[in-house]
């Protein structure tokens, strides 16, 4: 699990800014668990307030120490992003500092790096509760922990570029002690971005071929009352007739000349059974709404992680789905009947329902909202509701709202008397306006 992560200097980040995973509250913990660190994190702000920029610093330390040694060309510096909006801030470093429990072993793992290099970077683990060093690196010099055979790691520090993460060198040159930490940058933090839909065809038609070996996805999409009853996937001949079939009289002509040039084949068509007047009616997936497109790429990612564990990062939760949907989804990791690897989600939105209740119960607990916002220098600032005190049963979402929180857009209504006054507010042109239109109407 991710107990917390830190970051400084990044983009809109200027200072340091942690998000702590950590309960504060003993009585909100999921029942029937001792989790370290809470299943849900939702992260709320106004539009540019920092919000994808924590997401996307946390995405950079993770393509760092895995990629690091593929991306990096020899004296060719280090790609970040620092904050803009401060002439100092260029020439400081960049920092990234996570805190994990891994097998029941806490690490804490951290690098900066300005743009010529990897200026500090160090690992360290409590297997019994007592810190111990696995290295440190200041500058091109690692010192290996007490526990660590130095004459291997000098081998991997004769190798590590300045502007390569060393941890990456050494957990692929097999020194297992850092291989946990390594790993769960690989293979147990995934992202999703702020565009599911650019793979709508590849990703639905992926959840559509798993849904008969995982059938909680059919369960997903019944339950999300979307009308549908069932789905899969199909094998088809597409000769002409099987074309015609498939798009009625406007066959693409693309396909016609594949056709024409290759012969028929054979294709596995996705469909989704809708229940009609008539029975169940298959339709093809490019007839789906976008929403029920969302749900079936998202789906198959959000029961994958509550299946094997880890920690799901998705930017902008809401978008596309219903809230309703939105915090049933939520709900699977709340609970550790659904989520027994102890699967974690942080998400972020501009949906102030999912600070709400649903069927008597607090979609987020008190201590998984936090706020973003930025102040008058263009600087993120992080904070948890939890910092608030809230009582149980207040209404956080009315509260937020009306900007006890913080984290909210201020409107300013300037732009409307604008309007009004060209006219815009009674639905009517202006005189000038008229005559332009008269006169650009004329041959």
């Amino acid at each position: 699990m991710l107990l917390s992560f830190r970051v400084a200097n990044h983009r809109s980040i200027r200072h340091e800014q942690q998000l702590n995973l950590q309960p504060v509250y003993d009585t909100d913990r999921p029942e029937g668990t001792q989790w370290r660190a809470v299943p849900v994190v939702g992260i709320f702000g106004a539009n540019a307030s920092g919000k994808s920029n924590l997401v996307g610093a946390l995405q950079y330390m993770a393509r760092m120490v895995v990629s690091s040694h593929r991306d990096a060309e020899p004296d060719g510096g280090v790609d970040r992003s620092p904050f803009l909006l401060d002439d100092e801030a260029k020439d400081e470093p960049s920092w990234y500092i996570v805190d994990l429990l891994l097998d029941g072993v806490r690490y804490t793992y951290g690098f900066g790096v300005d743009d010529d290099r990897v200026v500090e970077e160090w690992l360290d683990s409590y297997p019994k509760g007592k810190k111990k060093e696995l290295f440190s690196r200041d500058g091109d010099e690692v010192k290996p922990g007490a526990s660590q055979q130095s004459g291997q790691l000098a081998l991997v520090e004769s190798i590590t570029e300045p502007n390569v993460l060393f941890l990456s060198m050494a957990a692929r040159s097999k020194q297992e002690d850092f291989r946990p930490v390594y790993d769960w940058f690989a293979h147990r933090l995934q992202f999703r971005g702020t565009q599911p839909g650019r793979n709508y065809g590849i990703s639905a038609m992926r959840a559509l071929e798993d849904a008969d070996r995982h059938p909680e996805i059919m369960e997903l999409l019944k339950a999300a009352d979307l009308g549908i009853e069932g789905c899969g996937m199909e094998r088809l001949l597409m000769d002409e007739a099987g074309l015609r079939r498939q798009f009625g009289p406007r066959i693409p002509p693309r396909l016609l000349r594949e056709l024409e040039d290759e012969g028929p084949r054979e294709i596995m068509r996705p469909w989704v059974g809708h229940r009609g007047r008539s029975g169940v009616v298959q339709m093809n997936l490019h007839d789906e709404s976008a929403g029920t497109q969302a749900l079936l790429e998202q789906a198959p990612r959000f029961l994958a992680v509550l299946r094997r564990g880890g920690t799901f990062v998705v930017d902008e939760i809401d978008a596309s789905l219903h809230p309703l949907l939105t915090a049933r989804l939520i709900g699977l990791f709340q609970d550790s009947r659904t989520n027994p690897e102890g699967a974690q989600l942080i998400f972020t939105s501009h949906d102030a329902s999912l600070l709400g209740r649903r069927d008597g119960e607090d979609i987020l607990k008190r201590d998984q909202a936090w706020f973003v916002e930025k102040n008058q220098y263009g600087e993120t600032k992080l904070y948890s509701l939890a910092e608030f005190k809230p009582r149980k049963e207040e209404n956080r979402e009315r509260r937020y709202l009306g900007g006890s929180y913080g984290g909210v857009p201020f409107i300013d209504e300037s732009f409307a008397e604008a309007v009004l006054k060209r006219g815009g507010g009674s639905g009517q042109n202006t005189e000038a306006e008229r005559q332009a239109q008269v006169e650009a109407a004329q041959p």
